[in-house]
């Protein structure tokens, strides 16, 4: 069965943990990041633009976290313009 052109398959949540470091954010936030890495990229980043942590603990993105508030707002716009087919000023790819 195909999968619709938007999914949140597309995406991976990265969750702070003790090597929380400030390659991903300033601030103790979750963050999206693309699920297929792209190799060809300048660097691997969140949606937000920031990069993502040396080791990142990586879990499934679930339609319910979308309203956690500790979901990075940058993130969270970046996800709903790809969603719309907007071109998205923190996005990276």
């Amino acid at each position: 069965m195909p999968r619709p052109a938007w999914s949140l398959f597309a995406y991976r949540l990265i969750v702070p943990d003790e090597q929380f470091d400030l390659f991903a954010c300033r601030e103790n936030r979750l963050h999206l990041a693309v699920r297929q890495l792209e190799l060809n990229g300048r660097v691997d980043r969140t949606l937000c633009g920031g990069f993502l942590p040396a080791s990142p603990r990586w879990q499934d993105l679930e339609r319910s976290i979308l309203k956690d508030r500790r979901l990075c707002p940058a993130c969270r716009d970046a996800l709903s313009a790809q969603r719309k087919g907007l071109p998205s000023a923190a996005s990276v790819w």
